[in-house]
C-alpha cells in the first residue's frame, strides 16, 4: 500500500509545517533480492542404504528383500552320518506405505512480482521441507528396531557391561564422559561383528558442542593437525562419522529433555524415496497457477543388530 504524506495543518512553512511534497504517494518497490532461508540438515542419505529402492512408483508399492541365511558349521567325526541343512533366506517386506505432499497456489494478480520465478522458489523450499519431514519420521521409527543387546543399561551381546540408558534413567552425558559414550556405542557394535568401515553416529547439536569442549579440542589428540575448536568440524571419532542434526527423536524426563542417538551401519537400515508426482495445472477454483508434489517413502531396520542407541541427556558441562 502506497504511504501518503498528511497535509499540513495550516498554510505556510513555519514550525509544524509540512514540506510542499505533502500528499504525493510514495510507491512501494518490491525487491528482486530475496532473505536467504536456512533449513534443518537431513541425514538419511549418510546413515541408510537405498540398495532395494527399486522401481517404485506410487504408495503402497512394496519391496522384497531377502536377508543371507547361516549356515551351520557342525563337527565331524570319521564315519558319521552328515547332517544335512536345507539354507533358507528370511524375507524382509520394505513397504513404501507413506506419503507427503503439498499444494499451493499462485494467484494471478501475483503476476506483479515477475520479477522472481514464485513457483520455481516454492518448488525449491518444498523439496526442503520434504526432506525434513521424512528425516524426522524416519529417525523416529529406528528405536523400535534396536535389539535389547544394543541399547539400555545392560548393553552389549556378549559382555552385558555398557550403560547407554534407558527410559527413566538416561545417561547425563558432561564434556568429560562424551568420548565414554562414543567409545561405548562403538565397542557395542563391535561385539555385533559390525564391520567397521561406513559406521555412523547422529547427535544432537548439544552433544557435538561437548565433543568440542572434550579433550579432543586438542590437535594431537584427535590426530587432526588443526584443532577441532579451531575448524569446527567433527569429523571421525572412534570409527564414527558424525553427523549433527535437530530431526532425532526427544522424550521428556522429569524437568530434561532426553534425546535418543542412534549409531550404525548403513547395513542396519534401508530407505526407499520417489516423487511420484509434480505438476502445475490452473486452477478451476480461482485464478491462478496450482503447484502440487506428491513423494512417496519407506523406511525399514532390515538388521538391527548393525543399530545401536544412546539414550541421553545434557549435562551441565
Amino acid at each position: 500500500m502506497a504511504i501518503t504524506v498528511a497535509s499540513p495543518p495550516y498554510g505556510g512553512s513555519g514550525t509544524g509545517a509540512n514540506p510542499a511534497y505533502s500528499g504525493v504517494f510514495i510507491p512501494q518497490i518490491w525487491s528482486g533480492k530475496l532473505i536467504e532461508k536456512f533449513y534443518a540438515a537431513t541425514v538419511l542419505a549418510a546413515i541408510a542404504n537405498t540398495d532395494y529402492e527399486g522401481e517404485i512408483k506410487n504408495m503402497g508399492d512394496t519391496v522384497i528383500i531377502r536377508t543371507k541365511p547361516t549356515i551351520t558349521i557342525n563337527a565331524y567325526d570319521v564315519d558319521q552320518a552328515l547332517t544335512i541343512q536345507r539354507p533358507s533366506s528370511n524375507i524382509v517386506e520394505l513397504g513404501i506405505d507413506f506419503a507427503n505432499y503439498f499444494n499451493c497456489i499462485l494467484d494471478d494478480v501475483m503476476q506483479l512480482q515477475a520479477d522472481i520465478n514464485l513457483l520455481s522458489m516454492w518448488a525449491d523450499d518444498a523439496a526442503e521441507q520434504m526432506k525434513i519431514s521424512i528425516d524426522r519420521a524416519v529417525l523416529a521409527s529406528i528405536s523400535a528396531g534396536i535389539p535389547s543387546a544394543n541399547q539400555g543399561n545392560t548393553a552389549g551381546v556378549i559382555s552385558g557391561d555398557f550403560v547407554l540408558g534407558a527410559t527413566g534413567s538416561p545417561v547425563t552425558v558432561e564434556s568429560t564422559t562424551v568420548l565414554d559414550n562414543i567409545v561405548d556405542l562403538g565397542t557395542v557394535l563391535d561385539e555385533q561383528n559390525i564391520p567397521e568401515t561406513g559406521r555412523w553416529l547422529v547427535v544432537p547439536p548439544w552433544f557435538a558442542g561437548m565433543v568440542k569442549k572434550s579433550d579432543l579440542r586438542e590437535a594431537s589428540i584427535s590426530g587432526d593437525g588443526v584443532s577441532l575448536l579451531r575448524n569446527g568440524r567433527i569429523g571421525m571419532i572412534d570409527r564414527f562419522t558424525l553427523y549433527a542434526s535437530n530431526l532425532l527423536p526427544t522424550a521428556t524426563e522429569g524437568s530434561n529433555k532426553s534425546f535418543y542417538i542412534f549409531a550404525g551401519h548403513p547395513h542396519g537400515l534401508t530407505f526407499a524415496s520417489q516423487i511420484s508426482k509434480i505438476e502445475t495445472l490452473r486452477s478451476e477454483q480461482t485464478f491462478g497457477t496450482l503447484l502440487r508434489g506428491l513423494q512417496v517413502y519407506g523406511s525399514e531396520v532390515i538388521d538391527g543388530v548393525a543399530l545401536a542407541q544412546l539414550y541421553a541427556v545434557r549435562g551441565t558441562s
